[in-house]
């Protein structure tokens, strides 16, 4: 079955609208919407589903990226520039990452022992989330261009904290893996932008 659609590319674009938010979030006030977070980081576990929106479990779990994206898509300024920059290159680094074989590989052993752990304390334990910061910063962090957060000094310099961004850079490249399973590019973004708002605003209405 064919994944090409405008609603599984709106919701793979919240997706990774979602992630750059709650990341941004954590990085200037140290707290971020839980629900949002689950369901971003829960996105990285879900290696199959049965389809785009299943990966959130849902509309409500990708609520809070929809929202996101019809903010950006409303404006030709940009809304958030900071924001803007990580969904950027978290889609540039997705594609660097897809000729790695070795790397991708890497990162699969690292989400299985995440997944095994997270049935046995929860999506959002400690342990789990140290294990996918980890993953996250020993591949994709050692690619060029590296994603420099912007923030408080006292946030970014708490474990805790750090071990939830990076997580949540992770489901970012999750995210910008589906908008490429579903069809999507830069081009598509340029010229596809009023169908991709609409539909941003029709899944809202559903929730």
């Amino acid at each position: 079955m064919s994944l090409v659609s405008v609603s599984n590319q709106t919701v793979a674009l919240a997706g990774i609208a979602q992630a750059c938010s709650l990341v941004r979030e954590l990085a200037t006030t140290g707290n971020a919407d839980l629900d949002a977070m689950s369901a971003s980081i829960t996105s990285v576990l879900k290696i199959d589903s049965d389809s785009v929106i299943d990966v959130y479990a849902g509309i409500n779990g990708i609520r809070h990226g929809l929202e996101q994206l019809d903010k950006q898509l409303t404006n030709r300024v940009v809304a958030n520039p900071e924001q803007a920059r990580y969904a950027a290159q978290l889609v540039h680094l997705q594609k660097q990452l897809s000729q790695n074989h070795q790397m991708m590989n890497q990162i699969q052993i690292g989400i299985t022992k995440a997944q095994a752990q997270s049935e046995h304390f929860g999506v959002m334990h400690e342990n789990v989330l140290a294990n996918l910061a980890d993953v996250y910063h020993s591949t994709i962090s050692t690619m060029q261009p590296r994603i420099m957060i912007n923030g408080d000094p006292q946030h970014l310099s708490n474990p805790i904290i750090v071990n939830k961004i990076r997580s949540l850079l992770l489901a970012g490249i999750r995210a910008s893996l589906l908008w490429r399973q579903c069809g999507g590019s830069r081009w598509h973004l340029l010229f596809h932008r009023k169908k991709l708002q609409d539909e941003a605003k029709r899944l809202l209405a559903t929730v």
